[in-house]
């Protein structure tokens, strides 16, 4: 089996690989590029395995004219950069001792050993240059059916790293399947372990939620979060419950972090995940306005079209009922509206608090109206 397209065949790629081979070294493209380009799915990071010692990578790439970056040098890891396209290149290790998020590791000569340590079976795989498929630990079957398992012992994997529980959870909404449902004997070490999330910083918890939520279809692996207590140690007070009827109902609007979140509810997100202020902002308007009685063309009107979109379908989720009649519409004539009257229309007879008041008073009426009276009828 071989992997083939653009990516593999990029001359910069080809050059990385080039230069560590003719070295004398094993130099092997690895991970998500790999299982993308089998799976079909478009491939972003390119990711290269070698048995060359980091110092030796560096060498080699100055000979060869290309300029070594000892970004995770720490980690075996060096970033070449050919033409200035950057490679990440990690040489061969193995864990000689796991303390969570901490590791002793060696340097190793042997891919095997390189893939023992890794999370998942479909993250294991390897293609040499030409795209031939390396798989030492028989990764292929599960991604070919698309099941998310993990490497050796599902426990050991997730105590070496507590955040690999909720990447369990996002690589089978983005890569299983969905009629499978997920590894029992993942699922069971997940909930087993949960406690240890509670270890993980508020920011790595949140860049994993965003990229969970992200995928076309979360709703059965946050579901299985729920059900297994470790939604309940990222989000406290989540609930799962509306999350797939608002996916059912999104249609053609695309994922939204802050949507989906919305609809989850929790305690509170902002802090949980370390939301960022515009991020907490946004996600106060989509609560306020679900619990509001404003209709789509005044939240369109006071929020914007794209904030009114994500309360209506929210509300539709999380009541169980269908989307209204025409709201598209309301909510396009909402974000067009200009309330008519200033300031400066009511000064001088009045100013300060009274001003602020009759402005509000004024408004009220002209939504009530359906935005449409004059600014004479609104003055009379």
């Amino acid at each position: 089996m071989r992997v083939t397209g653009d990516w593999i065949e990029n001359d910069h790629v080809q050059e990385v690989l080039g230069m560590l081979a003719e070295g004398g070294h094993r130099a092997l493209l690895v991970g998500g590029c790999v299982r993308n380009s089998l799976l079909g799915y478009p491939v972003a990071d390119i990711d290269i395995a070698t048995d060359a010692v980091p110092e030796r990578v560096m060498q080699l790439a100055r000979n060869a004219g290309l300029k070594p970056v000892p970004t995770g040098i720490d980690h075996g890891t060096i970033t070449v950069v050919a033409k200035g396209e950057p490679h990440e290149v990690t040489t061969f290790r193995r864990d000689v001792e796991t303390f969570g998020r901490r590791a002793v590791v060696a340097y190793s000569t042997h891919v095997e050993d390189d893939a023992a340590r890794r999370d998942f079976t479909m993250n294991a795989l390897y293609a040499e240059a030409d795209g031939r498929v390396i798989d030492p630990l028989g990764g292929l079957p599960d991604l070919r059916s698309r099941r998310v398992r993990f490497v050796g012992d599902a426990g050991e994997r997730i105590r070496e790293d507590f955040l690999r529980i909720l990447r369990f959870f996002r690589f089978h909404a983005w890569y299983g399947d969905e009629r499978e449902g997920l590894d029992p004997e993942g699922l069971a070490a997940c909930a087993a372990n949960s406690a240890g999330i509670e270890t993980l910083s508020k920011e790595r918890l949140g860049h994993e939620m965003r990229r969970l939520l992200a995928a076309p279809d979360p709703a059965p692996s946050v579901a299985a979060m729920q059900a297994t207590g470790v939604l309940s140690r990222v989000l406290p007070g989540a609930d799962a419950r509306a999350l797939a009827p608002l996916i059912h109902i999104e249609g053609a609007y695309a994922p939204a972090f802050l949507r989906r979140l919305a609809a989850l509810g929790g305690e509170d997100p902002e802090d949980a995940l370390r939301l960022s202020r515009p991020e907490s902002r946004r996600l106060s308007i989509l609560r306020e306005g679900i619990a509001s009685t404003a209709g789509a063309a005044e939240l369109a009107y006071r929020h914007g079209a794209e904030a009114a979109h994500d309360i209506v379908l929210l509300r539709a989720a999380l009541a169980g009922a269908p989307l209204p009649e025409g709201w598209e519409n309301e909510v396009a004539r909402g974000a067009v509206a200009k309330f008519p009257i200033r300031a400066s229309d009511l000064m001088p007879a009045l100013e300060g608090e009274a001003l602020g008041a009759r402005l509000r008073e004024l408004e009220a009426q002209w939504i009530a109206a359906g935005f449409s009276l004059t600014r004479e009828q609104l003055l009379s």
